[in-house]
């Protein structure tokens, strides 16, 4: 099975056609997903299904569909955006409020595996599309909800898009300097790390189901998969009642943990433990071990602005690669601070095939990290399917009676 978005020309069990695309082989095939999301949440999370082996049908609205199709930039008429999250899926013209569509979606439901969708809370209940409603038809179904506030508690029927929960997670309250105001996370964090929690919820599930024939109803805030990482900010406060600060860079747990200006830019140093802090001080020709300001992790606090001062001081006259290279090879971790062009560039991003190719396109479209010794880690992928591009063929796939071939 090759990358390509070839089409499944042969013969079905049932003697027809199935006419649609063939997909990766991988960990999940068989697995048949009705994906209802739009936007970047939700396909991001049937997109890593997708990528790994499953089926995924993506219902979308005329005229226009998924939002995603919209957003700039194109490359040889194809969106960059929408390439990223939706390639790999079957796209289907079908209205969720019509009862003429009723029965391919039914049909379709009937022998689907997982559900994914990324509506407000109660919207798919108005049109007979809720989870009661879908595990009366399909009782082993897993049926997965992404949303703002999740599906319960007295925000859940709030809108929201990312930067309205990186602002009520309390995320956005500890990023930037003191000096500053709050600041946003340089990318979508909630939308994409809630993507990747459903992910990870659906195949948990998907496990149950196939054990129990029972499906579950899975539940992902993005709200609370921001709030279950702000790691140390939380401990401070459930620990000791401390209310959390903006520190720019630092780490308020261990020093040096933080950015440092060489020669020719900043770069990441982080040495926590004695142990690295004194292969640190060797490295820069500092006796730092020794320094009795230094002793340990809470003295390095104490006295943080004086040993940052130290680092800069020994830093400032060494370019980012001297420094880090020469940290690197003595066990230090530490890095240069890349520009978004030298991080996707770079081999590193490359021999892990962190960027894919779109095939028969100049497009080229971000990767995943996911990795397994199963899975064809090929840098090619498919176009994101046009609108509605499958909708003949599975129509005839589903509507037709006595079909009972499988969904993988």
């Amino acid at each position: 099975m090759t990358e390509t978005q070839t089409t499944d020309d042969g013969d079905r069990p049932d003697g027809r056609p199935s006419g649609r695309p063939m997909g990766r082989q991988g960990p999940l095939n068989g697995v048949l997903v009705l994906d209802l999301t739009h936007a970047l949440s939700g396909p991001y999370a049937t997109m890593l299904l997708a990528e790994m082996g499953a089926r995924v049908i993506k219902v979308e609205q005329a005229p226009v569909g998924d939002i995603g199709r919209l957003y700039p930039p194109m490359v040889d008429g194809q969106p960059e955006f929408f390439n990223a999250v939706n390639h790999g899926k079957e796209s289907l013209v079908a209205d969720l409020s019509d009862p003429a569509d009723r029965p391919l979606l039914e049909a379709i439901i009937d022998r689907a595996d997982v559900l994914v969708e990324n509506f407000r809370p109660g919207t798919l209940d108005a049109w007979g599309w809720g989870w009661e409603d879908v595990r009366a038809r399909n009782p082993r179904l897993v049926y997965a909800s992404i949303t703002g506030f999740g599906q319960t508690g007295p925000e859940a029927w709030e809108g929201a898009y990312d930067v309205v929960i990186q602002a009520e997670s309390g995320l956005m309250s500890v990023t930037g300097f003191p000096d500053g105001p709050p600041v946003m996370a340089g990318t979508s964090i909630a939308d994409y790390l809630s993507g990747l929690n459903a992910f990870a919820a659906v195949n948990a599930a998907l496990v149950q189901s196939r054990t129990t024939g029972t499906g579950s109803r899975v539940d992902i805030a993005m709200f609370d998969s921001l709030l279950g990482i702000l790691g140390a900010h939380v401990f401070d406060y459930l620990g000791n009642g401390t209310v959390p600060q903006r520190a720019g860079n630092s780490n308020p747990m261990a020093t040096p943990f933080d950015i440092y200006e060489a020669a020719d830019g900043p770069i990441a140093i982080c040495a926590p433990s004695d142990a690295a802090f004194g292969t640190l001080g060797t490295v820069l020709g500092e006796d730092l071990a020794n320094d009795p300001r230094f002793p340990d992790v809470a003295a390095r606090l104490a006295h943080r602005d004086e040993l940052r001062e130290i680092i800069e001081r020994t830093v400032a006259t060494r370019t980012r690669a001297e420094v880090v290279d020469a940290l690197q090879k003595a066990g230090v971790p530490a890095g240069m601070v890349r520009t978004v062009p030298e991080a996707i560039e770079s081999a590193q991003a490359s021999d892990r095939h962190m960027v894919f190719e779109v095939e028969g396109t100049a497009l080229r479209i971000p990767g995943h990290p996911f990795h397994l010794s199963s899975l064809d880690d090929s840098p090619v992928r498919p176009r994101a399917a046009s609108l509605d591009e499958h909708g003949a063929g599975l129509r005839r796939e589903f509507l037709t009676s006595g079909d009972e071939s499988s969904g993988g």
